[in-house]
């Protein structure tokens, strides 16, 4: 039998399912949540403090009854929990966006949401070591990591742009200009969200072959050199 080592300390009552531990676990998921929570609302994320809270608490609860059940009435799979992930997930995907740009919007908080869930089952099975890992590593990848990823990005020879000309005919000197400064494309594709707008609206992935750019040049010093185009309106990384 697996000896959770917080457990050990607290006593074998936190160990066991009775009435301080359910509160126990219960509270701790409403903590655990709530930073979580508070995580993404300072970022004006969809899914903030109260979604959070809600999902953890009610995958913990749902854990616990699976636990109830499957010693009272012999029941072998934890139909709780499993509602509660596939439940969670078919919500997280309904929050994952394309805005008229193409760029994918709330995926992260979407994964968080349905990881908060998988926090709750964690705490609710008794697993606070586990979960107190679980969240330090949430805490990481949500804060510190994008900071990386960041870099990361900046540094690869890739990149996707959302590009708005005035007119479409300036395309063909936009791709000569790409191709003077050393950098090739691997896709385009016209936008139909800005058809009536008037402007020539374009997402392009693009190559860095050019040695000098790879070398000394950043994403987003080589967009600002781009924005100063007379014939271009608008230009950004996507993320």
């Amino acid at each position: 039998m697996i000896v959770d080592p917080i457990a050990k300390l607290l006593g074998e009552w936190s160990s066991e399912i009775n009435f301080w531990s359910i509160l126990f676990r219960i509270f701790l998921a409403f903590l655990f949540a709530a930073i979580l929570g508070y995580e993404r609302a300072t970022k004006r994320h969809a899914a903030g403090f109260r979604t959070f809270i809600l999902v953890t608490i009610s995958s913990t609860i749902a854990v616990l009854l699976d636990v109830f059940f499957i010693e009272s009435y012999d029941i072998m799979f934890p139909v709780l929990s499993a509602a509660i992930l596939i439940s969670i997930a078919i919500l997280s995907s309904n929050s994952v966006l394309y805005s008229s740009r193409n760029q994918i919007k709330g995926l992260t908080t979407s994964v968080a949401l349905w990881s908060s869930a998988v926090l709750g089952l964690t705490l609710g099975a008794g697993f606070y070591t586990a979960s107190l890992v679980f969240i330090a590593l949430f805490l990481i990848s949500l804060s510190v990591l994008p900071k990386l990823e960041i870099y990361l990005k900046d540094k690869s020879n890739h990149f996707e742009i959302h590009l708005e000309l005035k007119n479409k005919a300036n395309l063909q000197d936009f791709v000569a200009t790409l191709r003077k400064l050393g950098i090739v494309i691997d896709d385009i594709e016209s936008n139909p969200a800005y058809v009536n707008s008037g402007l020539s609206v374009y997402t392009i992935s693009l190559s860095i072959y050019s040695k000098e750019l790879k070398q000394y040049k950043k994403h987003s010093e080589i967009i600002e050199a781009l924005s100063k185009l007379d014939y271009v309106n608008f230009i950004e990384e996507m993320k």
